[in-house]
């Protein structure tokens, strides 16, 4: 399954989408980037006059790229035959360095820790063009196609 393909399926569209592509995907891991745009829906309140992205989104970034696009291609051959994934993210734990303001780019690692039966543990880190520390966490999530 190519990344485009993978994309394609996500079951996330504008304005909560936060996949703009993959550059590598294994069995074991996955690297993905994200452009935040200025006219995001979050920055209006987050905060008056100097927005930054909320950890929530940022979070919702890293689960988006490291847990359920490598999700989708752990299950890619289930995947052919249903086409509509669902997925439940059960838990997650989160640090966080520095801020992502409008505009940035972020890039996303993730390595699989384990995946059975359908549950899937990833370790993530967010990185930014300068290859600074974002965020980094572990996050676990449900795939059921």
């Amino acid at each position: 399954m190519e990344a485009e393909e993978i994309i394609a399926l996500l079951p996330y569209q504008s304005p909560f989408l936060f996949v703009d592509g993959i550059e590598t995907i294994s069995e074991h891991h996955i690297t993905g980037h994200y452009t935040f745009k200025e006219d995001e829906f979050f920055y209006e309140g987050h905060f008056k006059g100097n927005p930054i992205t909320p950890g929530v989104i940022l979070t919702e970034c890293m689960a988006q790229i490291g847990l359920v696009c490598l999700g989708m291609y752990l299950v890619k051959d289930e995947l052919r035959n249903s086409q509509k994934p669902q997925i439940a993210l059960t838990s997650h734990q989160m640090d966080f360095y520095l801020p992502v303001l409008p505009g940035q780019k972020v890039i996303v690692h993730s390595e699989k820790e384990v995946f059975r039966f359908n549950k899937l543990k990833c370790k993530v880190k967010m990185l930014n063009e300068k290859e600074e520390l974002v965020a980094r966490g572990i996050i676990s999530g449900m795939l059921k196609v």
